[in-house]
């Protein structure tokens, strides 16, 4: 449901997901609270997890797409001995096993061959796409669901608390990896199973260190203080650009962009991506600079 008067605004919020809630749900209590036109979410978050979901405004929705493919980090819990249909506790358990007698060494060994470059199976039950739908739905239709395996990278996975049947993770991944699947094939190395009790996103790059704030606390901020309290909240669209390679040019070649052609910077070396700003520091577009100096845009901002 629409509200009158919806409002034009940029920015980034640090949201700290409930539990319980899915990505979207907690996007529109957001949007619902900035009474925002235009606002989405950067990397969903299963329902059971926690932590930070960036939200992005306006014209920072166009940069949703770069920071879905930035660094994360979890903390997670896991319970040994248990395997369930969604690899979660949200599941019901298909497989219950005796947990062995397990020291640190059995626990490395088994979280070895999960670091760096992997091939990992998705869960079952997760929102990649099979022929436009969703597997999740495949599956609760009771159909035969094919994971297909895919490669990602974890570049750090660390055990930080194991107690009998309960053993606590530090994961740091790239974009793609399911920390579900983590804890299942971990739960397989060790030979009992496995399946994730609790997950929360500590980070996502560029926010490495981020303030978050809770529905909670949004709602009562508005309650108390208005929209204008809430939109100091947000961030300045260029802040999830930081550590981006940057292209300043002058007003001239700034006008080109914004009108869609390209330009050329002999000087440059070729890179994927880059931030272009104007002679003032105000951001003009992400664009890709050729092997020849080419600079084409491939988003372009509102001057």
């Amino acid at each position: 449901m629409s509200r009158p008067d919806q409002r034009d605004l940029t920015g980034i919020l640090l949201l700290d997901k409930p539990q319980g809630l899915s990505s979207n749900q907690a996007l529109q209590k957001v949007r619902w609270l900035f009474n925002a036109r235009k606002a989405g979410h950067t990397g969903s978050l299963d329902p059971l997890a926690t932590g930070l979901l960036p939200i992005c405004f306006g014209e920072a929705t166009k940069i949703a797409g770069h920071l879905l493919g930035s660094r994360k980090a979890y903390a997670a819990e896991c319970r040994l001995g248990a395997t369930t249909d969604t690899d979660d506790a949200d599941g019901q358990v298909v497989v219950a096993r005796a947990v062995p007698d397990l020291e640190g060494a059995d626990i490395e060994a088994a979280l070895d061959p999960l670091r760096g470059r992997i091939v990992q199976r998705p869960p079952i039950y997760s929102a990649i796409k099979q022929g436009g739908v969703a597997l999740y739905k495949r599956a609760r239709r009771g159909e035969d669901v094919t994971v297909p395996t895919r490669e990602v990278e974890v570049h750090r996975l660390e055990a930080t608390g194991f107690d009998r049947d309960h053993l606590s993770l530090f994961v740091e991944c790239g974009s793609g990896t399911y920390v579900r699947s983590l804890a299942r094939d971990l739960g397989e190395n060790l030979g009992c199973g496995a399946h994730l009790t609790a997950l929360r996103r500590l980070w996502v790059e560029p926010f490495t260190q981020p303030v978050m704030v809770t529905l909670d606390q949004l709602q009562a901020l508005v309650a108390e203080a208005g929209l204008a309290a809430a939109d100091a909240l947000l961030l300045p669209l260029e802040t999830g650009l930081a550590g981006m390679p940057m292209l300043r040019v002058d007003d001239d070649q700034a006008r080109q962009l914004r009108q869609g052609k390209r330009i050329v910077q002999a000087h440059l070396v070729g890179c994927d991506l880059c931030c272009v700003t104007d002679a003032e520091g105000c951001l003009v577009a992400l664009a890709e600079v050729g092997p020849a100096g080419e600079v084409r845009v491939r988003r372009g901002f509102a001057a």
